[in-house]
């Protein structure tokens, strides 16, 4: 059965970005529709332009909807997911590098921190948004320079998701990424 897959990118990201346009193809070769959608001002990702971007761009979700979320990419699929009607739920979701408790290694600028407090302070319901969430996995690096492992302590316990930490990938971005076969293999693991 086709599938539809929404690729969300990380802060500062953009459809052709590292490993995203290869898993947008992987998925198509197997007959289903990736989308890496097109998120308004990446420099300065903002959760009253991302989620209603989300919203317009995702529509209906069903049991063949899925979702790949990178960095700040999980933020906003699972405040979009929070906004949802009761009858609908996605198929799952790959959360890849994602954060709900803390970052780390960022810059001291004030834009910078007006950003990372918006998402990080800004109330969540995270039943809501699980109640929206079939299968899912967290995917981190024990040596994220960004996100701290233990982020992945809130995936666990607030979306039930299978946790893989895997060595020395930093925070999966970058010109050294241009494939990351580990979502692919989650993807096809939870449904896809």
């Amino acid at each position: 059965m086709k599938k539809k897959i929404f690729i969300i990118y990380c802060w500062d990201g953009y459809p052709e970005y590292c490993w995203y346009p290869w898993l947008k193809a992987e998925l198509e070769a197997r007959g289903h529709e990736a989308i890496v959608s097109e998120m308004p001002q990446s420099h300065e990702p903002r959760i009253n332009k991302w989620v209603p971007e989300l919203i317009k761009q995702v529509g209906k979700v069903d049991c063949d909807t899925y979702f790949v979320g990178h960095s700040m990419g999980n933020q906003a699929i699972a405040r979009f997911l929070e906004q949802l009607s009761e009858d609908q739920v996605a198929g799952g979701a790959v959360f890849v590098a994602g954060f709900f408790d803390r970052l780390t290694g960022l810059e001291d600028d004030p834009v910078v921190r007006s950003v990372v407090q918006e998402w990080l302070e800004t109330d969540i319901d995270f039943s809501k948004t699980k109640n929206h969430l079939g299968k899912n996995v967290a995917i981190f690096s024990d040596n994220d320079p960004y996100v701290p492992l233990d982020n992945a302590d809130t995936f666990e316990k607030e979306f039930g998701s299978e946790i893989m930490i895997l060595k020395n990938r930093g925070h999966f971005s970058g010109t050294d990424y241009k494939e990351l076969l580990e979502v692919l293999k989650k993807l096809e693991s939870i449904g896809v």
